[in-house]
């Protein structure tokens, strides 16, 4: 298995190990696909963090595999989309954290996520134009912006950690040594929250993304309105009223199946 996956205190945390690279091959792809579904779907996980072992985050996909076997590129493609659209749709949040080369499928997986953290030795790029192939510009452009994801793109060159901070892509960028620790503590406050308020927030973000300003916070009153009559709020409220600790459920995990 290209990677493993735990679950302690809520948050489930996936690492992703098949050196040299971690690059994956055509059925890996589709196994973490199903394996992010699995975990979005279990009561017990309230935030998953992808992370890798080894020397970068993720190098994209098996080329050497490809190269013998050119149609696997159909194989390829579907289980990037699986787990790409896996990772976005996932009811609980999903946190990146980035070290080293994050490569073509490897943005498509940061790309996917709600939230990015890297180590100030991560690198971003979609080196692709010069091996034959496209892929991952959506998210490189949903994390970086047009002009950086389309000059990544058109020249195969990468960008560095602080310029992916500055331009917006990674919320954080820390020493390699703290980069776990730092997404397990980013993950550890999410879960902390209300599950029912975390699926719905989650929901209205992606939502709004791809809409107007008028649509989009529209959108989100529905989503508001929804959290606001739920027990969650009204505890949430108490709490705050009362100066303690909210106490939310644990028998109802908030989530439905979003209509």
């Amino acid at each position: 298995m290209s990677f493993h996956t735990s679950i302690q205190g809520g948050i489930a945390e996936v690492v992703i190990d098949n050196p040299p690279v971690n690059a994956l091959g055509s059925k890996a792809w589709g196994e973490l696909a199903r394996a992010i579904d699995g975990l979005g779907r279990d009561v017990a996980v309230r935030v998953i963090v992808i992370r890798a072992d080894g020397r970068g985050f993720q190098a994209g996909v098996d080329v050497k595999e490809l190269a013998k076997d050119g149609s696997l590129i159909a194989v390829v493609n579907r289980g990037c989309y699986d787990l790409f659209g896996a990772i976005y749709d996932c009811p609980v949040p999903v946190v990146s954290a980035v070290h080293g080369y994050c490569l073509g499928g490897g943005i498509g997986i940061a790309g996917a996520s709600d939230l990015v953290l890297c180590s100030d030795d991560a690198s971003f790029g979609l080196p692709e134009i010069d091996r034959g192939a496209l892929g991952a510009a959506t998210h490189a452009m949903r994390m970086f912006g047009m002009q950086v994801a389309r000059h990544m793109l058109l020249t195969g060159e990468p960008i560095g950690a602080q310029e992916a901070w500055r331009r917006g892509g990674v919320l954080e960028v820390v020493p390699r040594a703290k980069l776990r620790d730092a997404a397990m503590a980013l993950a550890a406050k999410i879960a902390s929250k209300s599950a029912k308020a975390v699926q719905l927030a989650k929901w209205s973000l992606n939502g709004i993304e791809l809409l107007d300003v008028k649509q989009s916070y529209r959108f989100e009153q529905g989503f508001t309105f929804e959290l606001y009559t739920s027990p969650d709020s009204q505890e949430a409220r108490d709490a705050f009223t009362e100066k303690r600790d909210a106490r939310f459920r644990r028998d109802d995990d908030g989530r439905g199946d979003g209509g």
